[in-house]
């Protein structure tokens, strides 16, 4: 019997750097901080993020967390993808905040359009048109 899975509850991730991470998430991304953490016993942060009212994130920090390989092609989660209503609207914001981006391009099966960014950790950010 398959289990019955309701929807995905968030994604956790490790950062480097967490107030340059907390930035980037709430300010660049737009993400609203449902609720922050210190544990003392672990010199570890932990943010709660929500996008639209719907927690969908959580950002740790770590002391002297190790590097993970991300290109070329990595065993293990690829990307985090938001789904936005307007690609180029969504470069433009990026510009904006002087965020590097990859050039657009075109799902070869959807046809929809799609970039990639990466966060201050280099983990990739694929911004995906709905």
């Amino acid at each position: 019997m398959a289990l019955k899975l309701n929807q995905i509850h968030h994604v956790a991730i490790i950062c480097s750097d967490y107030l340059r991470s907390l930035s980037f998430y709430r300010d660049i991304l737009g993400l609203e901080v449902r609720a922050e953490t210190y544990r003392t016993e672990r010199n570890s942060y932990k943010a709660d993020l929500m996008l639209n009212g719907h927690y969908i994130i959580e950002l740790f920090s770590f002391p002297s967390p190790p590097m993970r390989p991300s290109y070329p092609e990595a065993n293990g989660l690829r990307h985090l993808a938001f789904e936005v209503s307007d690609i180029e609207e969504t470069v433009r914001a990026l510009e904006e905040s002087d965020v590097a981006y990859e050039p657009i391009r075109t799902d070869e099966i959807t046809g929809k359009k799609f970039t990639f960014i990466a966060d201050p950790d280099g983990l990739p950010i694929e911004f995906y048109e709905k």
